[in-house]
């Protein structure tokens, strides 16, 4: 296939603002698209070389793009820079640069999507001595050939600033437009969702839709080594609300660490976080624990890892363990200076069976059974069963006195649902309800923080849009533990888009749990709601923009601290 056909759909989705219509679009271009090319387009249409879960980065930044379209349309660098500033879109930048060109290639051949899908995969394999100018080879080779808006397209999924509004809802409805016409679409939508809740990864999903039908997908299982969405919590008011839902609760306490699925086939290990994260590498450590405390040939567990004070036996901030996620190198070195904890709670896979059909109450006995404990470092969860009020609040007290979060009330005659939040799991926490929102605007600080960002716009989610709902300039500090200016900077900086004067505006990318003192109506921002003294609690790197809380929550949120109900 050409990779104009695919530009033609890029352009037409840039200007469709309509949801349904972008979806009707897509399913019409999956549809009349051959098999071999099938999970290539897909993933370009996310803007994506890889699926979301792929360790492979490409690894090309603004400075290096730059290079690439000086070196490709015969412009200087200044004037690419100069360009870029005043668009603030390096796609943008080298379709105007590419119909300015000064010079032509003479033999330049019509880009098709294999091509394109090759030059950028190898991207990711470049390292070492002399990778720089590899990359800059494989792009320019691209550019070279590309007409101006084939390049704007190139630019930006190498950057990962594609702006054609696909979220994974739409695709999930394309791809049952596109196969399953003129079926019920409630059903089938809920059948492409279970099956990529298992197998996030849409470009297999269609691929399976298009080769295998129905039938197909309802056979997807959960693969060890592969991660899947996991079951998550939500938050109950109080313990008696949350005991008064189930008629068998379980507690345990609610670590404030990340979740961790742990696979094991034989004597291989994969651990994954709840974002899909590969974080096998980066946890030699846990690799060794779970060798020793492991008793079963096969099997997928979850638990939550935290980090321990040597010296106090203390957990410590959340910020500790996510320095570790994040790490790549010296890691050996972190092994020491950050040591974990991991407190197992769930079973999903265990010696060739799914287990999500299963009682929370069958799946813990299995998870006993093939455990080995390593005492303060790789154990069960603490947990008591009872439906008894003061029974649950002595508990919880003693969670919160081992300054853990609070607790995690379970039913334990309910199944396990990867992906969704349907009320198996009630979490209680002593303070009020935080917000996860994602960071899209920031300004620059002053004085002692002239060089850095100072305050931050806070957005909520409302569908495939980000909404903002206040700014944050507190619970971040100048130096020391714990987040600081330099530290969220640094980590906001390759997704800076676009400045103006002292403000600027960020890709969103980065989520963070954020503490307020109250919510309020507010016309100012494009939310309807504005947060009253918001403050950072913690970089949520387990979680991504799509896991955001959504402004119906605000909404929920700001009604119910008034004491009404919506």
């Amino acid at each position: 296939m050409k990779y104009s056909k695919l530009v033609d759909l890029y352009e037409h989705l840039e200007q469709t603002p309509s949801r349904l219509k972008k979806t009707e679009k897509i399913a019409e271009f999956l549809k009349n698209t051959e098999t071999s090319v099938l999970e290539k387009i897909v993933l370009f249409m996310q803007g994506r070389i890889f699926p979301s879960h792929s360790e492979k980065e490409i690894g090309v930044a603004d400075k290096m793009m730059v290079k690439v379209i000086a070196s490709s349309t015969g412009f200087p660098e200044r004037d690419v820079v100069k360009q870029f500033k005043d668009t603030g879109d390096l796609g943008l930048a080298v379709e105007e640069l590419m119909k300015k060109k000064k010079q032509t290639t003479l033999i330049s051949k019509e880009l098709g999507i294999e091509k394109v899908f090759e030059n950028l995969r190898k991207l990711a394999s470049v390292e070492g001595k002399g990778s720089q100018d590899v990359k800059i080879s494989l792009i320019k080779e691209l550019i070279s050939n590309a007409k101006p808006r084939e390049a704007k397209y190139i630019v930006r999924t190498v950057l990962e600033q594609l702006r054609i509004g696909v979220a994974e809802g739409v695709l999930r409805d394309s791809i049952a437009q596109a196969f399953f016409p003129g079926k019920e679409k409630k059903e089938i939508v809920k059948t492409i969702e279970w099956a990529w809740f298992l197998r996030p990864d849409y470009s297999e999903i269609a691929r399976i839709a298009k080769e295998k039908g129905l039938r197909g997908l309802r056979r997807i299982s959960i693969e060890i080594g592969k991660p899947y969405h996991v079951l998550l919590s939500e938050k109950a008011k109080d313990l008696k609300e949350a005991l008064g839902k189930f008629e068998r609760p379980s507690l345990e306490f609610k670590y404030d660490g990340a979740r961790v699925c742990i696979h094991k086939k034989g004597e291989r290990f994969w651990f994954f976080t709840r974002r899909l994260e590969n974080i096998t590498r980066q946890f030699p450590d846990l690799l060794d624990l779970a060798r020793k405390g492991i008793k079963a040939n096969e099997c997928i567990i979850e638990g939550e890892m935290i980090v321990i004070d040597p010296r106090t036996g203390n957990p410590l901030p959340f910020q500790m363990l996510s320095q570790r996620i994040k790490r790549k190198y010296d890691i050996e070195k972190t092994v020491k200076e950050i040591p974990i904890q991991v407190n197992l709670f769930d079973v999903v896979y265990h010696n060739g069976r799914q287990l999500f059909s299963e009682s929370l109450d069958k799946r813990r006995k299995i998870l006993e059974s093939i455990i080995k404990p390593v005492p303060g470092k790789f154990q069960l969860a603490e947990r008591f069963v009872t439906k008894n009020l003061k029974e649950a609040e002595k508990f919880y007290k003693r969670a919160l006195h081992a300054k853990q979060e609070g607790v995690i009330v379970k039913n334990l005659d309910a199944k396990y649902q990867p992906g969704r939040r349907v009320g198996y799991w009630l979490k209680v926490k002593p303070i009020m309800e935080t917000l996860d929102l994602v960071i899209t605007g920031a300004e620059w600080g002053t004085g002692k923080r002239a060089n850095w960002l100072g305050s931050f716009v806070l957005s909520c989610r409302k569908g495939d849009e980000f909404l903002e709902c206040g700014m944050m300039g507190t619970g971040i500090k100048e130096k020391g533990e714990g987040v600081t200016f330099e530290d969220l900077t640094k980590q906001l900086k390759p997704f800076m888009e676009k400045e103006k004067g002292k403000s600027v505006k960020i890709k969103p990318k980065i989520v963070i749990e954020v503490a307020y003192e109250e919510i309020q109506k507010s016309p100012n921002y494009s939310s309807g709601y504005a947060l009253r003294f918001p403050r950072l609690l913690k970089i949520r790197v387990d979680k991504s923009p799509s896991d955001a809380d959504d402004v119906e929550k605000m909404e929920k949120l700001y009604h119910q601290q008034r004491g009404r109900k919506i």
